[in-house]
């Protein structure tokens, strides 16, 4: 996911530059293989939240303008008219809660009628739309100022029940492990929050630009933007227990975690990657390279979003038979690890920054 930057003529014209200059990876099925199935959906579609067999999406038609849509695979079930909206977006007590970034403000809205139930005047710490509202521990979680709050909701009243001080800055967000995690990306710094005392009860120090987490599978996994890699941080000893190298960067991009396994949207190279959540080795990158989106994994299928190209992807399970057909490949990666750190064959570090570890 990234920041918004042009519509109409200019998203038709990214679009043929990406078909022009992205290639289909080479058939190689990997460890794992998908098949694909492409949604187009006109505008800037982005952020994504499951619902059942359906998924929920942040669509932008200008810098103040947009819609939070519903899609299953056969098309479009509602959309709900909201200035832009902006950032990952929460399931609690029926409703999603989703932040509009021109009003600093976040949305209830009903997930059965599609209908605005109320606007909760939250403010926003990154209102750029980098960032995340989360739900956990029966409550809604909004980054709420860029001087460092986050502000809890009870989803049954609307009422803030308390403002936690974090790091200036704090706009990423995940709920998992026991805790509140929150990212300051410009001091690298990941925060852990007890959700009983509704205080910082730890901090990690991260690699350059952390963005996007998750917490899941015994492990809270932070994109390291800026180096390429995803750390895996242990939740009890909040020590980086190991970093997985994906590419030269992770700008923008989204994470999930589920099934034993790291789901994360890439912005280059490929539209995903697969790392096993237990050994932390990358075990597929699926796709064409079609930049930032969304992910979102179900027990049926992965949900991604492209923005670039206007599409919302669905991609199923492959057996090993039928992989190498249709759109999507899955690449293989070879299997290594080097002080925690997981490479594979696309791998940006020279073989003399190899030997000097």
């Amino acid at each position: 996911m990234k920041p918004l930057l042009a519509f109409g003529a200019a998203s038709a014209l990214t679009f043929a530059l990406v078909a022009c200059a992205s290639e289909p990876p080479p058939p190689d099925p990997g460890k794992l293989a998908f098949d694909e199935k492409v949604i187009a959906v006109p505008g800037f579609v982005d952020f994504l939240l499951v619902d059942g067999d359906n998924v929920w999406a942040t669509n932008a038609t200008s810098r103040t303008e947009g819609m939070l849509e519903k899609w299953s695979t056969e098309g479009k079930l509602a959309s709900v008219e909201m200035p832009r909206p902006c950032g990952t977006m929460a399931m609690a007590e029926g409703f999603v809660w989703q932040a509009s970034c021109p009003e600093l403000k976040v949305y209830k809205i009903n997930a059965e009628t599609a209908e605005i139930a109320a606007i909760l005047d939250t403010g926003l710490a990154e209102p750029s739309g980098e960032t995340n509202v989360v739900a956990g521990a029966g409550s809604v979680w909004v980054p709420s100022h860029e001087d460092g709050e986050i502000t809890r909701i009870d989803p049954k009243t609307d009422e803030t029940v308390a403002k936690i001080t974090v790091a200036a800055g704090t706009a990423f967000q995940a709920f998992g492990e026991g805790a509140l995690w929150a990212v300051a990306s410009g001091e690298s710094l990941l925060q852990r929050v007890d959700p009983e005392t509704n205080e910082v009860t730890g901090t990690v120090t991260l690699g350059d630009t952390p963005g996007f987490l998750i917490a899941g599978e015994g492990a809270v996994w932070v994109q390291e933007q800026g180096d390429g890699t995803v750390a895996k941080v242990d939740p009890e000893s909040l020590e980086v227990i190991a970093r997985v190298q994906v590419g030269d960067n992770l700008k923008y991009g989204d994470i999930d975690v589920a099934d034993g396994k790291v789901w994360l949207r890439t912005t280059d190279d490929q539209t995903f990657v697969v790392i096993d959540a237990e050994t932390n080795e990358i075990l597929a990158r699926v796709g064409r390279p079609e930049g930032s989106g969304a992910i979102r994994y179900t027990a049926k299928g992965v949900w991604t979003s492209a923005h670039d190209v206007e599409s919302i992807n669905w991609w199923t399970p492959a057996s090993m038979s039928g992989a190498g057909g249709g759109e999507s490949e899955a690449q293989d990666s070879a299997e290594g690890s080097s002080e925690g750190i997981a490479t594979d064959d696309a791998s940006t570090r020279t073989d003399a920054e190899t030997e000097a570890e």
